[in-house]
């Protein structure tokens, strides 16, 4: 093992090189511009509404601006994603070779697993915390100033991200149970995708997520969506965010459990991904700032690019969360029924029909709203409350998917048989 740190743009950075793989271990300075970005944004939207001037032409045609960008800029990560996924999934399956008939259906199982699990454990939670919060309410938000961009820019996709999923299933099983070397062609040509997805990712995306993320948050609070329907629902909102951190770190203590090590050493080193997720609201346009995060934690190349992306289509505990706590608590409110016998086929109807809204933000709801009003009865009214109640707690939802991704990817790791008992906390070699 050759290990040697780097200075890149003012940042040390620690390559490990082994077997052929390079995995760069990144300071916190992406997350600080992160931050710095939600904060920004967070101001700049807000000094409409504190001067009194939101309704200026020069104000709204500055937010309006940002707004161009973060439309012009999703267009273009929209038309990335399902080449990402493809490019990543099948190359990382068909680098796994046979183990990835394993590794495909206990990757399948862990996310499924995990969605079902986050719905019981809301549902139980709501049964016991929510009637000391709930109380009867009416109305829905108001109509806001929608900031539309100056210029947009319609970029269908090669294909939508489950077809590109389908499509890297099968390339990436099938070159992994080809003959050794009967694969090659179509392997290198994925390879040199993967490596120009790669590039478009390091060069264009990744340095601008700071800004887009940003924009979107200067918007949002121009907007006053977040404040105005957190209001409606403060102890409901508080319920779901608390729940969505007890139940990450229950993801990282069982992960820790099977891998025997303490997996909540690497939270920190995901946290990027995680205040990405906050921004973007999308699980598939995290993918990239994912990936990075789990070269970090010490996890194989191999099963990273095969399990990151695909966990970001299927794994969606925290829209699970807040769909169930959210819809328990208009229910109550409401006056109906929440017993199990009816929130059982709709949590396990969850985990299959939100694997359709990956890579649109507040998608996860919008997938769901036909269980929601078929199964559960809600009425237009209601329906609006979901929806407002979901996209401003999106983010969160979102990141929830996202780190937990991670924890996923752990076990998937170990199974594998992958071993980091020789890399230090640090990156360093141990021994």
């Amino acid at each position: 093992m050759h290990l040697q740190y780097i200075h890149l743009k003012n940042t040390f950075v620690l390559c490990k090189r082994t077997e052929g793989v390079v995995l760069m271990h990144f300071n916190f300075g992406l997350l600080a511009k992160l931050l710095a970005g939600i904060v920004g944004g967070i101001i700049l939207g807000s000094l409409g509404s504190w001067f009194g001037f939101q309704d200026a032409v020069a104000y709204e045609g500055f937010i309006r601006l940002l707004s161009t960008f973060t439309s012009l800029f999703s267009t273009f990560l929209s038309f990335l994603i399902p080449l990402l996924i493809v490019s990543f999934v099948a190359v990382g399956m068909a680098d796994l070779g046979k183990q990835a008939n394993k590794l495909l259906g206990l990757t399948v199982f862990l996310a499924y697993a995990s969605t079902i699990l986050a719905g019981y454990i809301a549902y139980f939670f709501g049964v016991s915390i929510l009637p000391n919060f709930i109380h009867p309410f009416s109305g829905s938000v108001a109509d806001v100033n929608p900031y539309d961009p100056f210029l947009t820019i319609k970029v269908t996709p090669v294909f939508d991200v489950m077809t590109g999923l389908m499509l890297a299933f099968i390339l990436g099983i099938g070159m992994a149970n080809l003959k050794i070397g009967t694969a090659g062609k179509l392997l290198s040509v994925l390879r040199e995708v993967r490596d120009i997805i790669t590039k478009a990712l390091t060069k264009i995306i990744i340095p601008l997520i700071p800004i887009y993320v940003g924009s979107l948050f200067c918007k949002l609070a121009a907007q006053g969506k977040i404040v105005a329907t957190a209001k409606i629902f403060i102890g409901l909102y508080v319920c779901i965010l608390l729940l969505q951190v007890l139940y990450l770190l229950l993801q990282f203590g069982i992960s820790g459990l099977i891998c025997k090590r303490n997996n909540f050493k690497y939270i920190p080193r995901i946290l990027p991904a995680y205040f990405t997720a906050v921004g973007t609201q999308s699980s598939a346009s995290t993918i990239p700032i994912n990936l990075k995060c789990a070269h970090n934690c010490d996890m194989s190349e191999g099963v990273a690019n095969f399990c990151i992306p695909l966990c970001a289509t299927i794994h969606l505990a925290g829209d699970t969360i807040c769909l169930v706590l959210g819809t328990m608590g208009i229910m109550m409110a409401m006056g109906m029924d929440v017993g199990l016998t009816l929130f059982t086929p709709y949590i396990f109807m969850l985990g299959v029909t939100m694997v359709a809204a990956p890579g649109v933000p507040g998608g996860g709801v919008m997938a769901a709203l036909g269980i929601i009003t078929s199964m559960l009865g809600f009425t237009e009214p209601m329906q609006q409350l979901i929806i407002s109640l979901h996209f401003s707690q999106d983010s969160f939802g979102t990141a929830t998917n996202v780190a937990g991704d991670q924890a996923l990817s752990m076990i998937v790791d170990k199974v594998r048989g992958h071993n980091t008992d020789t890399v230090g906390e640090s990156g360093e070699a141990s021994a």
